[in-house]
């Protein structure tokens, strides 16, 4: 069984996965029943702290079914206010939506739909109940789970993407009557076990078959989807394409475009064009937004329907029209080839005059170790006599990855993380092993995107005093995810395994890491260029950081 400990956050605030197919052959609380609230108008009153005010944006995209937008609205929500109840409940089900969209855009999940059994999806619904019995970081609660599948499925039975492929000659009054019929059927049963959850599915299926003809398959997969998004926000089912593309952003190496989308006020923005990809070499640049795809005009799709399309095999050709801002649009045709995404961007010395290094780490892969030390020795053969690190921006990676990295700073058999699970194969101590070190002064810049290894990193520097840390907050996403393939498929899950801990024993799920020198104004290098120090409020103190730190060295050892 391939399985990885992985540290990701996840966020919907862009594709972050490059568009691309790999190269490789290959907590959330329950919400309520919410078939009545299909095409409700929600009222807000609470001022508290701007609640109603985030609650009505959020509303609004809702309304407008941008998904992706809602959602990751939430998410920042949630972040202000972590125990505001009402944004919760509008997260989770702006998630069942999301997630919906993205499960019917993807071709290898449409194909499964049809292609599964009975018997087939109910053993891969078991399959999936056991690995979260076994490996979940606490202790299943089964009704919530299938609460949750209901739910998913209430929802699914409103939405086009659903019934048009499932059930295109039912009318909506079958429909909503066995909506409403689902609900009683699941609430009349006790749920205490796996076993229970199984058998409520296979019930709610027959009955999907007779009152709807419905493939059974498709509402067992509904309840396989909703007992994983129920667990927290990074526990999820992998389609056969997502999986692939886990496997392809932990190589680091993907067939595609080589670019990185977000949803914007209903618009596709390229937030960041890889440096040598065939996006780039074709003319593409950060900040254009797509404006259509082969000529499909892109207002009328979702971000992952757009997604879908720009996918493609290696030396296909697809066409683009993007426009930059305020400016005409072009019409660019890039050939989809494979793309090494880099970790390590922007290596140069900011300040020769102080030796001061600098470096991006965008992102935890398998190239990352090799990517670090290549950059370091750069940097050395430069004159290099402190460093920056920037890890603004990133979302995480195995483990393992930030466990080297951090043990080219820390003194050997000093504890750079430890993570506790429920089940005692996670309980773990990860020490620095490495003699070789690094002693240079070291300031690491870290923002509200910083996440999971990346704060692994940072904490570890933090704690063990070897450098400064500069910016603001972190994300605090402090627990350890596994992908396990599922046996006779070709998806998988990834589920929440341990919560991991800093080397003085804080963890660090939902607070994050503190910056010793706290920096407000925040203007992060796009597209490959390093803004001038003056334009980036948190670059100047991480540079004046870096060189107090080298005068003090300086001053301590007379050198």
């Amino acid at each position: 069984m391939r399985r990885f400990h992985l540290g990701y956050r996840v966020s919907v605030a862009a594709v972050l996965l490059l568009l691309a197919v790999p190269a490789v052959a290959q907590q959330g609380s329950v919400p309520t029943p919410v078939g009545t609230q299909q095409g409700s108008v929600l009222s807000f009153s609470d001022s508290r702290d701007g609640i109603a005010d985030l609650l009505r944006g959020g509303q609004q995209l809702e309304q407008q079914r941008r998904w992706g937008e809602a959602l990751a609205h939430y998410e920042d929500a949630i972040r202000q206010h972590p125990h505001e109840s009402a944004l919760q409940q509008r997260f989770d089900i702006a998630r069942l939506h999301y997630d919906l969209e993205r499960r019917y855009a993807d071709r290898s999940f449409c194909d499964s739909v049809l292609r599964l059994s009975t018997e087939r999806a109910l053993e891969l619904y078991s399959q999936v109940l056991l690995k979260i019995e076994s490996h979940y970081v606490d202790v299943p609660k089964w009704k919530e789970l299938v609460e949750r599948g209901t739910g998913n499925l209430d929802i699914a039975l409103g939405e086009p993407v659903f019934f048009n492929q499932n059930i295109p000659d039912r009318d909506r009054p079958a429909i909503d009557a066995f909506r409403r019929e689902l609900w009683n059927v699941v609430h009349a049963r006790n749920v205490r076990s796996r076993a229970d959850a199984r058998d409520i599915a296979a019930v709610v299926a027959r009955l999907a078959e007779q009152r709807l003809e419905i493939g059974p398959a498709a509402i067992v997969l509904e309840y396989l989807c909703g007992a994983t998004s129920a667990l927290d926000p990074y526990s999820t089912f992998l389609t056969p394409d997502q999986l692939n593309e886990q496997y392809a952003q932990i190589d680091g190496a993907f067939v595609g475009l080589g670019v990185e989308l977000k949803a914007e006020q209903g618009r596709l923005v390229i937030l960041r064009v890889i440096l040598g990809s065939p996006a780039e070499e074709a003319g593409v640049r950060a900040q254009d937004r797509i404006i259509a795809i082969d000529r499909q005009a892109t207002k009328d799709l979702t971000t992952e329907q757009a997604a879908n399309l720009l996918q493609g095999i290696e030396g296909s050709m697809v066409m683009l029209t993007v426009a930059a801002p305020d400016q005409a649009p072009r019409q660019l045709t890039v050939r989809r080839r494979r793309v090494d995404v880099p970790s390590v961007s922007q290596v140069s010395i900011v300040d020769a005059q102080n030796g001061i290094g600098y470096f991006k780490l965008t992102g935890f892969q398998k190239t990352t170790v090799r990517d670090f030390d290549a950059a370091l020795w750069r940097l050395h053969r430069e004159g290099m006599k402190s460093l920056v690190i920037d890890v603004r921006g990133n979302p995480g990676g195995p483990l393992d990855s930030a466990v080297e990295v951090a043990d080219r700073f820390v003194e050997a058999g000093g504890v750079i993380v430890s993570t506790r699970g429920r089940n005692t194969q996670e309980d773990r101590t990860y020490s620095a092993r490495d003699q070789g070190k690094w002693r240079l002064p070291l300031v690491v810049m870290v923002d509200q995107d910083t996440a999971s290894a990346a704060e692994i990193f940072a904490g570890a520097i933090r704690d063990h005093h070897r450098g400064k840390i500069v910016g603001v907050q972190s994300f605090g996403k402090g627990s350890v995810q596994e992908i396990c393939p599922l046996e006779e498929s070709n998806a998988g899950v990834k589920l929440t395994v341990a919560k991991f801990y800093s080397p003085s024993g804080r963890p660090v799920s939902g607070i994050g890491i503190e910056p010793d020198v706290v920096v407000r104004s925040v203007a992060r290098p796009i597209d490959g260029k390093l803004p001038a120090a003056g334009e980036d409020a948190m670059l100047t103190a991480a540079l004046q950081t870096a060189r107090n730190l080298t005068q003090t060295l300086q001053a301590r050892t007379g050198l």
